[in-house]
């Protein structure tokens, strides 16, 4: 969980995340969308892997990124609990 909540105290990778919302990318187009240099995304792109947000399939010569649902939906079910604690002590 530690690794998610580094991910997401980047402002960079939480645009990588929103981009990764609409479709399916490859490094270099996501890339095309910032202003900072390619090795950086690849930066970025390693420790949104390393918190299992992103996933990369290999095809063919590029390596696309796609949004790891799965694993914000535990985030969120998580979060969800400390909410319905607070209203049930209330």
């Amino acid at each position: 969980m530690n690794l998610i909540f580094k991910a997401l105290n980047d402002a960079t990778r939480r645009q990588i995340l929103e981009l990764l919302k609409e479709k399916d990318l490859t490094a270099g187009e996501i890339a095309d969308k910032f202003n900072i240099s390619k090795p950086s995304i690849s930066y970025h792109l390693d420790l949104l892997k390393q918190a299992e947000l992103v996933v990369a399939v290999k095809e063919g010569q590029y390596i696309y990124y796609s949004l790891n649902t799965t694993v914000i939906d535990e985030m969120m079910t998580w979060l969800v609990k400390f909410t319905k604690s607070k209203k049930s002590k209330s």
